[in-house]
């Protein structure tokens, strides 16, 4: 029976996944007859990585429904309904930072970031830079939710900070910071994370959950571009003493 409540719907998703991994597999058909060329043996390690992808695919999609959702949520009401709500601050810091930790995109990103810079910007300092930066976005999209403010009041000044910022950065650090927006909302965040913070709007009297609950996402893009840039200016400043010391 437990079995059967888990895999419920299971075939939507198989065919979800399937729809989405056919262009990309087409696209390398098409690739690998006019320009790539590669080896059997290349196109055959391809097709195991594609039907890898695509039982984990399918079993995380799976898993978010009957797993990260229900519990997101439940975790959500439970904390809102409470009268000491105010410890959803700290506590979506404290998620935000070790989910982003654990998010796949971001180890994928801190790992190409240090190796095309050859080391100069190091993948411990980039990881725990996006996790402070979405942990904060965390913390602060519980503390509008608690308050019952628009979302524009933080995202507004946010992009304004943050463009200001740019001209006291390195580009290398403004590339790096606009596309760790975009990788730290990845799986793991959006499931878990949002599903909290509806549970949460669903659970305080006056909040909306179209209104409050959902936002998160746009302050955990927005967070990480801050926290990148901060370390970009960070790094100027430490090349600028190492030049004055020379």
């Amino acid at each position: 029976m437990n079995t059967v409540i888990i895999f419920e719907g299971f075939g939507d998703v198989l065919l979800e996944v399937l729809l989405a991994l056919t262009p990309l597999v087409i696209s390398f058909l098409i690739f690998q007859v006019f320009f790539l060329k590669l080896s059997k043996d290349k196109i055959i390690n391809l097709i195991k990585g594609v039907i890898l992808a695509f039982i984990g695919l399918s079993l995380f999609l799976q898993g978010v429904q009957v797993g990260f959702l229900p519990v997101g949520q439940a975790i959500g009401i439970a904390l809102g309904s409470k009268s000491y709500n105010w410890i959803l601050i700290p506590i979506g810091f404290l998620l935000g930072f070790v989910i982003t930790l654990a998010e796949p995109t971001v180890r994928i990103m801190t790992l190409e970031v240090e190796s095309v810079s050859s080391g100069y910007i190091r993948r411990q300092f980039m990881l725990y830079t996006l996790s402070i930066g979405v942990g904060t976005a965390v913390a602060a999209s519980m503390t509008r939710i608690l308050l019952g403010f628009p979302l524009w009041y933080i995202i507004l000044p946010g992009y304004l900070i943050a463009f200001i910022m740019i001209y006291f950065t390195k580009s290398t650090f403004v590339s790096i910071a606009f596309d760790s927006g975009g990788v730290a909302t990845g799986p793991l965040t959006v499931t878990f994370i949002m599903a909290i913070a509806l549970g949460v709007a669903s659970s305080i009297p006056g909040r909306n959950p179209l209104l409050d609950g959902f936002g998160m996402t746009a302050l955990v893009v927005l967070a990480p571009i801050i926290a990148v840039l901060v370390l970009g200016i960070l790094y100027n400043k430490k090349e600028k003493e190492n030049e004055l010391e020379s």
